[in-house]
């Protein structure tokens, strides 16, 4: 009874051979896939391993029969070839959103769809700067909740919290719930926010979602359409926010010596519009960001490396955001 149950499932086991053991520059003789089924304690003839090879192929497995010497057979071509299983490996380690222990376990997970000669070129060693350390479930299961209602065409409710002097939370409000209508949801600098329309407010706002308690997803309340959830799309690449702090949208004109310039152009990427060199030795770029204190503040920051040298409406802003520090 055992050899006809493994006779049964013998397809299965050569299928999960050649998976994990070949590809196109790697093939088993018969030999060796008959010894493969009897160290799995499966018998095996040449006979029916011919049967189920091409019992595989009618099920659509591309098995390749290779005349080398002796012939070999192989699963040469797969879903995801070993690069492309390489570039998720390097994405999931490079990931800042998920924690080290978490990356692993998916990584483990992606390396079940490579061979046994590729799953070692999978474990890479990358360094990420700005690593969340803990996996917050939490926040997870918020994220999934926020996409049900975006699919339910509903709106969410939840308590915000801030943390006090105390390094307690405590809530905002009164504890009052707040109801929005969900919009998008956004990772950045190591939190997941959500982007709403509030009810209450009439505009668009920002939570976190770490900061969010008593979260619910309200089923019977229609979500809000209108100029501000329709037109709203998110901070994009090409405009640098500094922060989740998010002001008017404008093209500003930064000066810096010619050995600061690269200052600019890694803290504003695509957010670059132009750049030149002036006759003063000085190097300028015109960068279109969101203009707010925090940006002001990322200028002084800089010790003069960088300044605001356009339009005058900007620079006379920021003049005015000084001395008001100044003042303070």
């Amino acid at each position: 009874m055992a050899n006809n149950k493994t006779s049964k499932i013998k397809v299965l086991y050569l299928l999960r051979i050649l998976q994990e053991e070949t590809d196109a520059e790697h093939g088993l003789t018969m030999s060796e896939i008959i010894k493969r089924l009897n160290d799995l304690g499966v018998s095996a003839e040449r006979k029916s391993i011919y049967k189920d090879i091409q019992l595989l192929r009618t099920f659509g497995i591309e098995v390749k029969t290779y005349q080398r010497n002796p012939v070999e057979y192989a699963i040469a071509s797969r879903e995801l070839d070993a690069g492309e299983l390489m570039l998720i490996a390097d994405a999931v380690y490079s990931c800042r959103a998920i924690s080290e222990r978490q990356a692993g376990i998916l990584v483990e997970k992606v390396k079940t769809l490579a061979t046994n000669l590729d799953k070692p070129k999978l474990d890479r060693d990358i360094r990420v700067v700005g690593r969340i350390k803990r996996f917050n479930e939490s926040v997870l299961k918020k994220v999934d909740a926020i996409y049900e209602a975006k699919n339910m065409n509903c709106k969410v409710s939840f308590v915000y919290t801030r943390k006090g002097p105390d390094g307690k939370r405590h809530a905002e409000h009164l504890g009052v719930p707040r109801v929005v209508t969900p919009v998008a949801v956004t990772y950045d600098a190591g939190f997941y926010y959500l982007s709403a329309f509030d009810d209450e407010r009439e505009k668009m706002l920002e939570y976190r979602l770490d900061r969010m308690t008593s979260f619910a997803v309200l089923k019977d309340e229609p979500a809000v359409s209108n100029e501000a959830t329709k037109s709203y799309k998110a901070m994009s690449e090409s405009v640098a926010v500094f922060g989740r702090f998010v002001g008017n949208e404008q093209e500003a004109v930064l000066a810096a010596a010619p050995d600061k310039y690269e200052i600019i152009a890694d803290r504003f990427a695509d957010a670059v519009v132009a750049s030149e060199a002036c006759e003063d030795g000085s190097s300028r770029a015109t960068v279109k960001v969101c203009v707010s204190e925090q940006f002001f503040g990322w200028v002084a920051g800089m010790g003069g490396a960088v300044k605001i040298a356009g339009p005058q409406s900007l620079v006379d802003e920021y003049r005015a955001f000084l001395r008001e520090r100044l003042e303070d």
